[in-house]
């Protein structure tokens, strides 16, 4: 029996494989695959297969909106009216909205996920005994693994 399990980079994988061993799994039968991070930036744009949750138009609606009825409001005064004051109005909220998402999205959390250092997972492999499957599956459990799997090995074919 195999048993797949994903880990964070953390002291509790060598927790959970030291448990491992002392509970009688070979250290030959552990096999550990750290995944590599993604190396280039990751894309300001959603396209319509991926989507991050992360809207540029929210903040630039809400000002075009607040702005559209401060520049009507004042437009009554002015020599265009309320109509095109309310039209300029929200033209400019809602280029200052965007503006305000592309520099906290470009600058602001640029800085915090370099300064988080996100890692990638790591995956680790257990070949043991179907008895020892629940067993091995508890300790990754108990070590906070994100996951585990375990897949029944198939008698060789003669």
């Amino acid at each position: 029996m195999q048993v797949f399990s994903t880990f964070e980079h953390s002291s509790f994988i060598e927790m959970a494989i030291s448990t491992l061993e002392k509970k009688g799994i070979k250290k030959e039968s552990i096999f550990i695959l750290p995944l590599d991070n993604q190396t280039g930036e990751r894309k300001l744009f959603d396209n319509i297969h991926l989507s991050d949750g992360t809207s540029f138009i929210d903040i630039g609606a809400a000002l075009a909106t607040a702005f559209s009825v401060i520049g009507a409001s004042i437009g009554f005064k002015l020599r265009l009216g309320p109509i095109y004051w309310g039209l300029i109005g929200a033209a400019v909220g809602f280029l200052i909205g965007v503006g305000i998402r592309f520099f906290t999205e470009i600058v602001i959390k640029k800085r915090k996920r370099l300064l988080k250092g996100i890692h990638s997972e790591v995956i680790v492999i257990v070949d043991c005994e179907e008895s020892q499957g629940e067993m091995v599956e508890n300790i990754f459990f108990d070590h906070y693994a994100l996951g585990v799997a375990k897949v029944k090995s198939r008698a060789p074919s003669s």
